[in-house]
């Protein structure tokens, strides 16, 4: 049955030893193909780390209807068998009260084109913002639990 979505962001950083062309195509890899570009808001700010090296965040948004459709089903099937255990298992912390589902990917496979999830630090966040009626988190949970073990 699935279930809906408001929003997808997808967030990375980029490091000032890395190539940001190669960033992008690893954010790539959580992109469906048949989503229009119109329906993707992208972003990169320059920002400042913590040692006050320069960082730049990547921001992706996905908001209209049918592309966040796309990009539900598209991530169901990127996710390897495992890591959609993984999720399962841990929606309690990947939710949060608000009915965002957060998972992180590990970015340098993201390179080669493959999903792993990662609770690195050094990661690509997709955060999906999920509707549910009531707006609660139990309920968000159980709509994502079902729509993940179908």
């Amino acid at each position: 049955m699935g279930i809906r979505a408001h929003h997808i962001r997808i967030t990375t950083f980029i490091h000032a030893t890395e190539d940001e062309d190669k960033v992008l195509e690893a954010i790539g890899t959580f992109i469906p193909e048949g989503i229009d570009d119109e329906d993707i808001i992208f972003d990169v700010d320059e920002t400042t780390g913590f040692f006050g090296n320069p960082i730049k965040v990547v921001n992706v948004e996905i908001k209209r209807s049918r592309a966040v459709r796309k990009f539900l089903d598209y991530f169901k099937e990127l996710l390897r068998e495992d890591d959609r255990r993984y999720v399962i298992e841990n929606l309690d912390e990947k939710v949060d009260e608000e009915g965002t589902l957060y998972v992180r990917f590990n970015k340098q496979k993201a390179y080669l084109g493959e999903a792993e999830v990662d609770e690195g630090g050094d990661t690509i966040q997709v955060r999906i913002k999920v509707k549910a009626f009531p707006m609660r988190k139990d309920a968000v949970v159980k709509a994502i639990r079902e729509w993940l073990e179908e």
